[in-house]
């Protein structure tokens, strides 16, 4: 288990949450401070702006454009996630009654998501629900697996992965 002082911000909203710094610790998953540089990389169609930071921003685009011209429509469902969005997400598990150690295969708690470092990405393309596994079966998903590392893109959460995490075709953080 890390070894890890958080910040007084992400201890109280883990302790509004009613989870300890210990127990989001030992998901496993790294903590991710929140990145302080952001770009905007798309807007939605909802208008509502996605933000990475600038490097993956870019990488985003320049990945978004080869896939175009590929004939593959990408779009990002959704990017970096503050503190209080993470908590919002996690908030909304609990008050249906599902245990942490579920939730904690599906969404991270507050402090450990990859959509805080601005370098996490959920992509879509249309016809397909959003953040759902059959993404894998579309031409995206497969466009992705063969040209996404040429822009730094990896996928964070494989099938069967160390994580523990649920197989998410549709995640992929930029690590260069």
């Amino acid at each position: 288990m890390q070894n890890i002082r958080l910040d007084s911000n992400t201890t109280e909203i883990l302790a509004a949450l009613g989870i300890s710094p210990e127990r989001a610790a030992q998901t496993g998953l790294p903590f991710h401070p929140q990145a302080t540089e952001l770009a905007l990389a798309e807007t939605g169609g909802d208008g509502l702006g996605h933000m990475l930071i600038p490097a993956a921003a870019r990488a985003w685009q320049a990945m978004r454009q080869a896939a175009g011209r590929d004939g593959i429509e990408l779009y990002i469902v959704s990017a970096f996630r503050d503190l209080a969005s993470q908590a919002d997400i996690v908030r909304a598990k609990i008050e249906r009654g599902m245990p942490l150690a579920k939730i904690f295969t599906l969404s991270a708690p507050p402090g450990y998501s990859e959509h805080h470092t601005g370098r996490a990405v959920d992509i879509n393309t249309p016809g397909c629900e959003e953040r759902e596994e059959p993404f894998e079966q579309t031409d995206a998903f497969r466009w992705l697996t063969v040209h996404a590392g040429r822009f730094g893109f990896v996928m964070s959460y494989p099938r069967n992965n160390d994580k523990g995490f649920v197989y998410e075709p549709w995640h992929w953080l930029f690590t260069d």
